[in-house]
């Protein structure tokens, strides 16, 4: 049983390296995709939001089939087709099928995100500890991983479709080959479909499950929001805001993204030691600080360490969140992972967005300022982790081994 665990462990590492990999198979290419198809930045918003539409649509279907038959199957289902529709964009020759092609990419996406994400929480439950975290971090190796393969076939001269084509064909075989590790479902295929869990909650605790879930989700939303937000606006921080140059400006992502990074490596350690409540309130409150930083700041300094301290206070509490809501219901991981993730989904839609509205009033900067909030919120509102088991009880009582 070790064994199998830890290659499924392993295999769900390999899941989200691909996910991550495909989507930014696809966010590499964009400018040469908006070139080919002659549309303008804001044309290629608008089908952005597609984007977003296709992946929540995908979450919403993939969650309750990952609970009916199991993540051996939806799992590697959902990255065979992220893999064969990148391609898609690539082939797009005007508006209306790069429309078509996000749609449908998006859905491919958000199946495989929620079928992994909803796998890696009964990984999770069967260590009895924290590894959530990790495969969130591994998420982000994948987009280097297609960042280094754009560049490359960029300078060999290929084309944008034969790139994607062959990161497709890539993602494809990888998911077909990695299926076997995956944990079984049971033999009733009842329930969760996976043999490590127990019997189906009662209806009652059932319903005061999915109160919860929604909490979880709008605290998603909020967190993301944030997430989102820098994604988009750090590097125009720092040159409208600071007059940083061009060069200088593209750190401020950096910085926050590999704060990300290096907080969800050991954001599991963390969790195991001080549990999932006090890494969610202590990294909303120093997301808090960091942003705050950033928006009252006048000095260049001070906008790095506050995007470094906003990075590395949020990069522990998405995991949590996905975590606990894969724990409230065994029954329903699936179902409670898709509304928890397709609603942060949206969240980190809005973000850009959101500050983007605000600077019409006031200044990019003041208008960090909600993000603020939102922090404030989150860490306000970190005990709903507490409800119900108590997963820090959960994880120090279970057996360490593995």
């Amino acid at each position: 049983m070790e064994r199998s665990l830890r290659a499924a462990r392993a295999a769900t590492y390999v899941y989200f390296v691909l996910c991550g990999t495909l989507m930014g198979a696809w966010v590499v290419h964009i400018p040469a995709v908006e070139e080919r198809v002659g549309i303008s930045h804001a044309t290629l918003g608008g089908l952005l939001v597609l984007l977003g539409l296709g992946a929540f649509t995908g979450m919403q279907v993939a969650g309750p089939l990952t609970d009916r038959f199991g993540a051996r199957i939806v799992v590697p289902i959902g990255g065979v087709l992220c893999g064969a529709s990148l391609v898609l964009p690539g082939l797009a020759r005007d508006p209306w099928t790069l429309a078509g092609a996000l749609l449908v990419f998006g859905l491919c996406n958000g199946c495989l995100d929620v079928s992994m994400n909803a796998h890696a929480v009964h990984v999770e439950k069967a260590y009895g500890r924290p590894v959530m975290s990790g495969f969130h971090a591994t998420f982000s190796v994948g987009g280097v991983i297609a960042s280094l393969v754009g560049a490359g076939a960029a300078t060999a001269g290929l084309e944008p479709v034969a790139s994607m084509a062959v990161m497709g064909v890539a993602g494809i075989v990888i998911a077909l080959a990695s299926a076997r590790a995956l944990l079984p479902p049971s033999p009733a295929g009842a329930g969760t479909g996976f043999a490590e869990e127990p019997e189906a909650a009662p209806a009652v605790t059932r319903r005061g499950a999915g109160g919860r879930v929604w909490l979880l989700a709008v605290l998603a939303l909020m967190v993301m929001l944030c997430e989102g937000a820098a994604n988009d606006w750090s590097a125009l921080h720092l040159k409208d805001v600071l007059g940083a140059s061009a060069g200088t400006a593209a750190f401020a992502y950096g910085t926050f993204a590999a704060a990300m990074t290096v907080g969800r490596l050991v954001a599991d350690r963390l969790v195991a030691r001080f549990g999932s409540v006090a890494i969610l309130r202590h990294g909303a409150a120093m997301a808090a600080v960091g942003i705050t930083l950033v928006a009252l700041g006048p000095w260049m300094w001070a906008a790095f360490t506050g995007w470094a301290l906003f990075g590395l206070g949020l990069s522990g509490t998405v995991p949590q969140l996905f975590s606990a809501a894969g724990h409230a219901d065994p029954a329903a991981a699936g179902a409670n992972v898709s509304r928890v993730a397709g609603l942060g989904y949206v969240g980190m839609l809005a973000g850009p967005a959101v500050i983007g509205w605000l600077t019409h009033l006031v200044a990019l900067n003041h208008a960090f300022v909600l993000l603020t909030l939102l922090c404030v919120t989150t860490a306000a509102g970190a005990g709903i982790l507490r409800t119900g088991s108590d997963r820090t009880l959960r994880y120090e009582t279970a057996p360490s081994g593995h």
